[in-house]
C-alpha cells in the first residue's frame, strides 16, 4: 500500500469515528432531551402534608433551663401527581418550639407513594431535659398565661420521583407543620395524656 493510500485509508477511518461520534452525543441529547419534555409536561407537583392530630404526654421546664417535651403526632403525606411516584428515602421528624428543636429527631420509614396514594405515619416524639435558652422559662409562661403554645413539627428528609422506569436524583425536602395547642391545664407533664385534633395543613418545599 503506497503512502497516499495509506493516509486515504486514515481519512476513511477519523470519518467514521466523527459520525459514530456524533450519532452517540446525537442519541444521547435525544434521550435527555425526552426526559426533559416528559419532566415539563408533567410538572410533578410536591405531597402534600396534614398534620392530624398530637397527643401531649409532658411538655414542661424540668429544671432552670431544661425543657421535657414528650408526645405522639399523627401526619398523612398525599401524593397529589396522577403520573408520579414519589420515593421518601429518609425523613427525620422533630418537634421545634421557639425556633429551637426540642425532641431528639425520629426516622420515619422509608417508602414508595404511588400516583395519588395517602401515607400515615403515628411517631413518637421524646426530649427529656433538653437544654434550652435562658428565654424560654418566661416566654413557655408567657404562652401559658395566654393559653395557647406554638409547637412546629418539622420533617426534614430526601425523596425521589418516578416516571414509568425512569427515578430522578434526590431532592430535598422541608415540612413544616404548626401544631397550635390550646391549653387546658393539662401541660404541667403530670396527669393523663391530652389529644388534640388539629386537621393543621403543612408547608412544604421541595
Amino acid at each position: 500500500m503506497t503512502e497516499k493510500e495509506c493516509e486515504h485509508h486514515h481519512d476513511e477511518d477519523e470519518k467514521k469515528r466523527r459520525r459514530i461520534g456524533a450519532a452517540v452525543l446525537g442519541l444521547l441529547a435525544a434521550g435527555i432531551f425526552v426526559v426533559f419534555l416528559v419532566w415539563a409536561i408533567l410538572h410533578p407537583h410536591g405531597p402534600r402534608f396534614v398534620l392530624q392530630d398530637a397527643t401531649i404526654y409532658a411538655f414542661n421546664i424540668s429544671q432552670p433551663n431544661f425543657l421535657t417535651s414528650n408526645l405522639q403526632v399523627t401526619l398523612s403525606s398525599r401524593n397529589p401527581n396522577d403520573k408520579i411516584g414519589i420515593f421518601y428515602d429518609r425523613l427525620d421528624i422533630y418537634a421545634s418550639y421557639r425556633n429551637q428543636q426540642v425532641t431528639l429527631a425520629t426516622l420515619l420509614p422509608a417508602t414508595y407513594q404511588g400516583h395519588l396514594d395517602v401515607t400515615v405515619w403515628s411517631p413518637f416524639l421524646y426530649g427529656t431535659s433538653v437544654p434550652v435558652a435562658p428565654y424560654f422559662s418566661p416566654a413557655l409562661s408567657q404562652d401559658l398565661t395566654a393559653g395557647m403554645v406554638l409547637l412546629n413539627i418539622k420533617i426534614d428528609g430526601w425523596v425521589r420521583w418516578k416516571v414509568g422506569t425512569w427515578i430522578s436524583g434526590r431532592y430535598r425536602l422541608h415540612v413544616n407543620c404548626p401544631a397550635y395547642i390550646t391549653l387546658a391545664g393539662h401541660f404541667s407533664g403530670e396527669g393523663p395524656a391530652v389529644k388534640y385534633q388539629l386537621v393543621q395543613r403543612c408547608g412544604v418545599d421541595v
